[in-house]
């Protein structure tokens, strides 16, 4: 049986024939699965302090929030605590994917000078880790939710959609930035401080109901800050989130998504000669 020559044509900017590109991604989901396993054991994952330290971080990082609000502000509550982690975790989500996919790229190099292989798989697998990363600590929020007293309803069956919504949007995030990294290699160095300005712009120091008027009129132009203010109403307060909220977080996530994949995908070919 003779191999496949596969024909490397000069860069022009476009989108691949999309039919060929899904069935040629879709036939190595068993490689995205295995890729994303063996950077999961590379973290620790696979180990009990590797997981611990997934949950210890956030929960740690909550917790010195906590006191500093409690001793500035003067007062403080049960739900405040889980606000603030139930919003941490959901953030690590995000911060994760962005963390993982900036470098899925260009930490490639080889494999991708070597193989060809629809080039998204990278960003995917990255989006995959952060989500691997997540699950173990909706475990620890809701033995927190139990421990602080606070209510369960049947509201809180909002949480999936918000979670698929999140999953839209760090795949979007992660396949975005990996293409942004290819040409502007700065951009993995400033990374932490777009991630920690994201984090103090957002509700998750603070509830959403307790902005300033002045400043709440901003909130829009926050991809995640609708989505963190749905989390914290159906997984802290059991009440359904807005249809504001919903419907804003989801026009974000899938603008992100649709716009980074069709960057990506009109770039890929490019990829080699950046590296």
């Amino acid at each position: 049986m003779e191999k496949p020559v596969v024909v490397y044509e000069p860069f022009r900017a476009g989108l691949p024939p999309m039919r060929e590109y899904l069935r040629s991604l879709w036939s190595r989901r068993t490689f995205i699965a295995a890729f994303s396993r063996s950077e999961l054991r590379e973290q620790n994952f696979d180990s009990l302090f590797g997981q611990l330290w997934l949950v210890l971080n956030p929960l740690l990082l909550s917790g010195v929030y906590f006191l500093l609000i409690d001793v500035i502000g003067g007062k403080s509550d049960s739900s405040r605590f889980a606000h603030l982690t139930a919003s941490l975790f959901l953030f690590y989500l995000i911060a994760n994917s962005l963390t993982g996919g900036v470098k899925a790229i260009t930490s490639g190099q080889r494999l991708i000078l070597n193989t060809s292989f629809p080039r998204i798989m990278l960003p995917i697998s990255a989006a995959i880790v952060a989500l691997f990363r997540f699950l173990p600590t909706l475990v620890v929020y809701i033995v927190i939710h139990v421990l602080l007293g606070l209510p369960f309803s049947w509201q809180m069956l909002w949480a999936l959609p918000i979670i698929v919504i999140a999953i839209v949007l760090s795949l979007g995030l992660a396949i975005l930035i990996s293409c942004i990294n290819v040409y502007f290699r700065d951009i993995s160095s400033m990374l932490p401080y777009l991630t920690r300005s994201l984090l103090y712009l957002s509700p998750i120091l603070y509830e959403a109901a307790h902005m300033s008027h002045r400043i709440k009129k901003f909130e829009v132009a926050n991809p995640i800050f609708y989505l963190l203010d749905s989390w914290s109403r159906v997984m802290v307060h059991g009440e359904a989130p807005t249809s504001k909220g919903l419907l804003t977080s989801s026009i974000w996530a899938l603008g992100i998504f649709v716009v980074g994949t069709y960057f990506f995908l009109s770039r890929e070919r490019d990829f080699a000669v950046r590296l």
